[in-house]
């Protein structure tokens, strides 16, 4: 990953977390979390993970609600960012939390049965 795309990452990290908690006026989004920012090699898309505080039905609501403001956010972005054009947003549900408590679950279990 080059330089430029890295930092690409960081400044749509930071702006989107940004605008989803100042400027996104949607109840539906709840409590969200932007885990990741990857910015393909042809700077067209820029896959943005998130996560939510609460149930299952709140991830699906809250990707939902983000998807349909996903317009709203790349407008206000593109007036804070100095590239010539700003990459169509994909969010995307972050599995990594709840991948990680399964695998602790198993640990456990397995510590369990070896005592």
């Amino acid at each position: 990953m080059s330089i430029k795309q890295e930092r690409l990452n960081q400044i749509i990290f930071k702006e989107v977390s940004e605008i989803i908690q100042f400027s996104l006026k949607d109840p539906n989004i709840g409590f969200v979390t932007i885990t990741d920012v990857q910015v393909t090699n042809d700077y067209s898309y820029a896959t943005i993970y998130v996560s939510f505080l609460g149930k299952q039905e709140r991830n699906e609501a809250g990707i939902k609600a983000l998807n349909h403001g996903k317009g709203f956010i790349r407008s206000e972005l593109a007036k804070k960012l100095t590239i010539r054009k700003v990459p169509e947003l994909l969010f995307k549900l972050d599995e990594t939390l709840t991948k990680s408590r399964k695998i602790d679950a198993i640990l456990q279990e397995i510590k369990k049965d070896d005592k």
